[in-house]
């Protein structure tokens, strides 16, 4: 079980992330087609988390970095997609 407020801790993580990775904002905007000017304007609606960890979960190497440089483990990530995905956050 994930709280809200730990998605929200991790979906701000993401977006630290981007930004000190250009090339993660290209493929974003690439994949999804949510340009940087989106970011702050989406940042409340309530897909915003999801889509920023399918983003990161959808490439096994985004996956794994991501997760290092946060120091925690690729499956933790995955498991909060996977309690977002399935309303399981508190």
């Amino acid at each position: 079980m994930f709280s809200r407020q730990q998605i929200e801790t991790l979906t701000q993580a993401i977006l630290a992330h981007l930004a000190a990775h250009p090339e993660l904002v290209q493929a974003l905007a690439a994949e999804t087609g949510i340009i940087p000017g989106d970011l702050r304007r989406m940042s409340g609606d309530p897909g915003f988390s999801q889509a920023m960890l399918d983003f990161i979960v959808a490439d096994d190497q985004r996956l794994l970095d991501f997760a290092a440089g946060q120091g925690l483990s690729p499956a933790d990530v995955a498991h909060a997609r996977a309690a977002l995905e399935a309303g399981a956050v508190i």
